[in-house]
C-alpha cells in the first residue's frame, strides 16, 4: 500500500471563537474538543508509520513556537513556514515541491473535529486510490442538516472508490440547501483534499500559471533550517492569493469526490463547537466554575470567576482573560466581526 504524506495547513485569525480564541493562540492551538489541540489531533489522525509519512505542516511565523512545542518533536517531520498567508493553493503547492512528485498528499485544515476516525481512514483509502489515478480529490461530508454555511458539491458519475465532481455550489439560501439535502446527491465540501504532488503542480500551472511559477521560484530560493524551510518572501510577495478550491479543483476535469460520515465539523463557531461537544440532559455544557439553574441548550465556559444562569435557552457565555462574550446560538457566526475580536 502506497505511503500517504499528511499536509498539515494551519492558518487564520482566530476572531471567530473570540474570546477563548486569539491572533498569538488561534483555534488549531487549543485543547477545545479533550485534552489534545485540535492541530495535535490532526496530527493524531495520520501518525500511523504503516500508512502515513511523518507530517508536513505549513504556517506562518506567527505560530512557529505554538507549533513546535505542540508537535512534540515528531521524526522527519518538516515545518514549511509562509512568508505572508496567500491563502490554500499556494500554501498546499508549496508542499507539493517538498515532496516527491509521485507522493500522494493528503492536505487537512489543522483546526477541524473528526469524531469517527474509523470512518475518516475509510475515506483516506479511497481517496489515496482515485488520487493514485492522478484525480483531484475532495472529500465530502454527508449532510446532516440543510446547512446553509458550507460549500456544496454535487456528485457525478460513479468511479472505483468515490464519484466525479458534478458541481462544486457555494454556500446556499435555507431552501435550496433544503432541496440539496432532500436530492440526495450533494456532499459539504470539508476542506480535506488528496492528489499526487506532481499531478496538483502540473494542474496548478495550467489554470494558474503566474502562481505555480512564483511558487516554485520562491521554493527554491528557500532556506533550510533544519526543520524549518522557509521560503523566499521576494517571489511569494508577488503571489495573488487563492483557495485551492477556486484556482483547482473547480477548473480541473480531474476532480472527485469521496464521501465520509465521519462526524465532520470545521468548529467555525461557538454554536458548532458546543453541537461536537458532550451535553447534559437538557443540552447543556460548562466549563469552569459555572451554576446553571432551569436551563436549556446553555454553554458556559469561564476561565475564572464564576458564572450563574437562570431560566434562559440558547445562550452561549465565555469569559475568557477578563473578556466576556454573551451571545444567542443563532447568533453565534457574527462573534469574529465585534471589535474586540478583531484587536483581540
Amino acid at each position: 500500500m502506497q505511503t500517504i504524506h499528511p499536509v498539515i495547513l494551519c492558518g487564520g485569525s482566530g476572531t471567530r471563537l473570540w474570546p477563548r480564541s486569539r491572533k498569538h493562540r488561534p483555534k488549531p492551538f487549543l485543547p477545545l474538543l479533550g485534552e489534545r489541540t485540535l492541530f495535535q489531533q490532526s496530527l493524531d489522525r495520520a501518525a500511523d508509520p504503516r500508512r502515513f509519512a511523518p507530517p508536513v505542516i505549513v504556517a506562518g511565523s506567527a505560530h512557529c513556537e505554538l507549533i513546535e512545542s505542540q508537535a512534540e518533536s515528531r521524526p522527519g517531520a518538516r515545518l514549511i513556514v509562509e512568508p505572508q498567508a496567500k491563502n490554500t493553493a499556494p500554501a498546499i503547492a508549496l508542499a507539493a515541491h517538498a515532496l516527491p512528485a509521485d507522493a500522494i498528499m493528503l492536505v487537512c485544515p489543522s483546526d477541524h473535529h473528526i469524531a469517527d476516525e474509523t470512518a475518516f481512514l475509510s475515506g483516506v483509502e479511497q481517496a489515496a486510490s482515485l488520487a493514485s489515478g492522478d484525480y483531484m480529490v475532495a472529500f465530502g461530508i454527508t449532510p446532516t442538516g440543510p446547512e446553509t454555511g458550507y460549500g456544496y458539491i454535487r456528485m457525478g458519475a460513479p468511479l472505483a472508490t468515490g464519484h466525479a465532481v458534478a458541481q462544486f455550489v457555494e454556500k446556499p439560501d435555507l431552501a435550496t440547501a433544503e432541496a440539496f439535502l432532500a436530492d440526495g446527491g450533494y456532499v459539504w465540501n470539508g476542506g480535506i483534499f488528496a492528489f499526487r504532488a506532481g499531478a496538483f503542480l502540473s494542474e496548478l500551472a495550467t489554470h494558474r500559471p503566474a502562481m505555480a511559477d512564483a511558487v516554485a521560484q520562491s521554493f527554491a530560493r528557500a532556506e533550510d533550517r533544519g526543520w524549518e524551510l522557509h521560503p523566499d518572501a521576494e517571489a511569494f510577495a508577488a503571489i495573488a492569493g487563492e483557495s485551492v478550491d477556486y484556482a483547482v479543483m473547480e477548473n480541473t476535469d480531474r476532480a472527485a469526490v469521496v464521501a465520509a460520515d465521519m462526524g465532520w465539523s470545521d468548529i467555525g463557531n461557538w454554536d458548532a463547537l458546543m453541537a461536537a461537544r458532550d451535553r447534559d440532559d437538557a443540552g447543556n455544557h460548562t466549563r469552569g466554575s459555572v451554576e446553571l439553574a432551569q436551563c436549556r441548550n446553555v454553554m458556559v465556559e469561564s476561565d475564572g470567576p464564576r458564572v450563574s444562569v437562570i431560566g434562559l435557552e440558547n445562550v452561549i457565555v465565555v469569559i475568557d482573560g477578563g473578556e466576556v462574550l454573551v451571545t444567542a446560538r443563532n447568533a453565534a457566526q457574527h462573534v469574529g466581526k465585534l471589535t474586540g475580536a478583531a484587536q483581540q
